[in-house]
């Protein structure tokens, strides 16, 4: 059709000038290099964090937008991620790590009213697993409730309470001194009620605190920790030993603490949060999960 036409005369048919025509093709060329761009950055990023969403990967970019002049807004830069099938889907948890039905002493908990302005006053603690070639690996963690620093950790093939008190040692040997009033908070499994871990926490000075039911808010921070490290650091990763899978765990708890940005602590590392490197209004970090009950809710 119209093989003879010049392409000024075939824009004029569409009521726009040669130079609208090349201006529009340049924006076009512009854009796709834009975001093949931007898609190599992202695939360099989740070298290190294979599962992190897009949320946190658009708050990673932030500089990287700036030094090359990119705009692009959360919306288009998650429809970015989806059109070349990089947003990142969650996977249903189906292994139970705890045991509440036994005969050990059971705490309350002391945490409902609590108010926290500073690292060291809240451990929480948990215990997930990670799935590697011979069967299961459970991980041990304790994490720092203000900060949301992972203090201490442990790797086993057992759910032992010998080996989930190794994650206690570690992070007891982080403080310079103890705190006053320092709570562990933990549900109510068997790891955690016995003689050995109560021991080790009543030794030092550390109060005990449990949930009292099977409401995920009564340990919230934990549970959060827990699907962070398996879903965006360990679930694609592969061992196939006890001794490869700590070194995997090592890289990927430095990760989370050094590297990755919580929106919960304003969008900082746990590490900068812990170490108090930077300042931020207390109440933007902490908030009590047992407030969203109502109130005739125990």
């Amino acid at each position: 059709m119209y093989p003879n036409m010049s392409l000024e005369s075939l824009c004029g048919l569409f009521g726009l000038t040669r130079q609208a025509y090349y201006q529009h093709l340049y924006r076009g060329v512009d854009c796709t290099i834009e975001q093949e761009f931007v898609i190599k950055r992202v695939l360099e990023i989740r070298k290190d964090h294979g599962r992190m969403g897009g949320r946190k990967l658009h708050l990673k970019l932030n500089s990287f937008f700036a030094e090359h002049q990119i705009r692009m807004g959360r919306d288009a830069f998650f429809r970015l991620l989806a059109a070349n099938k990089l947003l990142i889907k969650k996977r249903k948890r189906n292994v139970c790590t705890t045991n509440s039905f036994h005969w050990l002493r059971k705490y309350p908990n002391l945490i409902k009213e609590l108010h926290l302005n500073a690292p060291n006053q809240l451990w929480v603690s948990d215990i997930t697993y990670w799935k590697y070639s011979p069967g299961f690996l459970y991980i041990s963690l304790i994490t720092d409730a203000y900060s949301r620093m992972i203090v201490g950790y442990h790797i086993a093939i057992t759910l032992e309470s010998i080996e989930t008190i190794q994650a206690l040692v570690m992070a007891i040997s982080t403080l310079s001194e103890l705190p006053e009033n320092l709570i562990h908070h933990s549900d109510r499994g068997a790891q955690y009620c016995s003689g050995m871990y109560v021991e080790l926490l009543n030794s030092v000075g550390i109060g005990i605190s449990m949930t009292e039911n099977g409401d995920p808010l009564e340990n919230a921070i934990a549970e959060r920790v827990n699907g962070i490290l398996k879903e965006e650091y360990l679930w694609d990763q592969q061992a196939s030993s006890i001794k490869e899978a700590k070194v995997i765990l090592d890289r990927a708890i430095a990760l989370y603490n050094f590297d990755r940005p919580h929106m919960s602590i304003s969008n900082m590392t746990p590490n900068e949060v812990h170490t108090g490197n930077v300042y931020i209004e207390p109440s933007r970090l902490w908030k009590n999960y047992f407030t969203k009950r109502p109130a005739n809710q125990t």
